[in-house]
């Protein structure tokens, strides 16, 4: 189960990438409920070896791209993010004082917490583009206009996953001339 839970989350990052055409610095959102990818409520079945096993299919693909990560927590912690300081300071967000737990935080946060070189944790972000798996609600993380990214992967184990890309807002009227997103 877990070696398709890895697969699965490879296949969704990859053609978001492909999809949203993020380029390097980047910042991506990922909201994750382990629970919901082994079959039991939001919350209610906390899985480290599925949380590892996604973050095992995304993380290096972010890597190789240049695009930073930014992981939410579950409302435990006030949807907080847990980030490399580097990120977190050059974008001027600010810290707050937590670390994950499985059941305070998400097993999917503690996993970043434990990977990442230098993690922290923000109260709130604006970020390029997004993952949720699970019904974990990241919108309130994104830069608005968010518009949904279709990937051919509907599921991540038993959890939803839905995608989303930012572009900038239209402005102007019937005159108005726009570029191509």
């Amino acid at each position: 189960m877990y070696e398709e839970i890895t697969k699965q989350a490879n296949t969704v990052v990859t053609e978001l990438l492909e999809q949203a055409k993020l380029k390097p610095g980047a910042l991506l959102v990922i909201g994750c409920s382990s629970s919901e990818m082994v079959g039991q409520r939001i919350g209610k079945g906390s899985s480290m070896e599925a949380a590892q096993a996604a973050f095992k299919g995304i993380y290096p693909v972010l890597q190789e791209h240049g695009i930073h990560l930014a992981v939410q927590c579950c409302e435990h912690l006030n949807r907080s993010l847990i980030m490399e300081r580097s990120v977190a300071e050059a974008r001027g967000y600010e810290e707050v004082n937590v670390m994950p737990q499985p059941h305070a935080g998400g097993s999917f946060a503690v996993t970043a917490w434990n990977t990442f070189s230098d993690p922290v944790a923000v109260e709130t972000i604006v970020a390029d583009a997004g993952i949720d798996i699970g019904s974990t609600l990241i919108g309130m993380h994104l830069r608005r206009v968010a518009v949904p990214v279709r990937t051919s992967v509907k599921f991540i184990g038993e959890a939803v996953v839905v995608c989303a890309r930012t572009r900038a807002k239209y402005v102007g009227g019937p005159r108005a001339i726009y570029k191509e997103v």
